[in-house]
């Protein structure tokens, strides 16, 4: 309702600046007053009008298109006066400028709105800094986020940048949460839980991104197309993501890969105490589990199940799934 307001109080204005001005041509007789309201009126009209068919025109679009003109200026304002040097006639020169200017705005507002969504996406994240100085932009996947170590990862603060959720990301979260699947719920109120713990912990920067990219539909697609934009890294354990984010020449911090890194390396020879809780698939072989989940495969342990026994490590395999040590009981050297 303000903005009918609005419109109708700016035709009333208009009408009577457009009477004011008819009023200096008075003198050339009484109709001008009347020509001036007229005038007025129809140029107001004319504006709101154009108005309305600039309401599917975004915000977004707007602003690039007003970058690329400004832009586009103050190009054709340098190239232009690096024509003062030739010696060229006034009216060359004049014509000269105004054909730069046609070109470099025009160019410069096809360009700017081509590229709307990197123009828009970059803006909110620069800031003065030093050159020296780098600030990460991290970008959380759902997979990351419901698997929950990230809390854990954020408190030892080795990780340092600015987390960024898109809108598109908290969607499928939400999606995940309200699933009609009990699992599927749980999984995603469990993802819930973890973004508000990280964005209540003081060790990281979390910033909620309303950016979208409408022309794709996959999520990943969209994670993949923002990171290349913002030159950030993408957070993720999902390994077809991780996969098609490194063909792109996009960083990817895997938590499975770092989970894998950071387990304790042993080496046959090596003694151990483990705990030998189920039998293995082989003929008398016991199984223990390290606290980081590598499995011990024990021979001869089947008999000593429920047991903490000391085992010599006899070899190590890495497997696709993970680890696997073998060892054998110390006393059976």
């Amino acid at each position: 309702m303000s903005l009918y307001i609005v419109r109708v109080f700016f035709i009333i204005i208009s009408t009577f600046v457009g009477y004011q001005l008819g009023s200096l041509l008075e003198g050339f007789g009484q109709y001008w007053l009347w020509v001036g309201a007229g005038l007025g009126l129809v140029i107001a009209t004319a504006i709101i009008s154009l108005e309305f068919a600039m309401q599917n025109v975004s915000v977004r679009g707007l602003s690039a298109a007003v970058f690329g003109l400004l832009f586009g200026l103050l190009l054709a304002k340098l190239i232009a006066g690096a024509f003062i040097i030739v010696p060229l006639g006034e009216n060359i020169s004049l014509t000269l400028q105004v054909v730069l200017t046609l070109i470099f705005c025009y160019l410069g507002m096809v360009v700017a709105m081509r590229g709307r969504d990197e123009f828009n996406l970059i803006i909110p994240y620069v800031k003065f800094s030093r050159q020296n100085q780098k600030d990460d932009i991290i970008l959380l996947d759902t997979s990351v986020i419901i698997d929950g170590r990230i809390a854990d990862i954020c408190t030892t603060k080795f990780i340092e940048g600015r987390f960024v959720v898109p809108k598109f990301v908290l969607r499928e979260l939400q999606q995940i949460a309200d699933s009609q699947d009990p699992l599927k719920r749980n999984r995603g109120r469990r993802g819930l839980d973890i973004l508000n713990k990280i964005r209540k912990s003081t060790d990281v920067d979390v910033k909620i991104s309303d950016e979208d990219f409408p022309e794709l539909q996959e999520v990943d697609a969209k994670l993949v197309k923002m990171a290349k934009v913002l030159s950030g890294k993408i957070f993720t354990n999902d390994f077809n993501l991780n996969k098609i984010a490194e063909l792109q020449g996009i960083t990817v911090l895997n938590v499975n890969e770092l989970a894998n890194a950071l387990k304790p390396v042993v080496l046959p020879g090596e003694l151990m105490e483990v705990k030998l809780i189920k039998e293995g698939k082989e003929y008398n072989q016991g199984v223990a589990y390290l606290d980081d989940g590598t499995m011990v495969v024990v021979d001869n342990g089947r008999r000593l199940i429920g047991q903490t026994m000391k085992v010599m490590v006899t070899s190590v395999l890495q497997t696709t799934a993970g680890r696997m040590v073998f060892a054998k009981i110390e006393n059976n050297r």
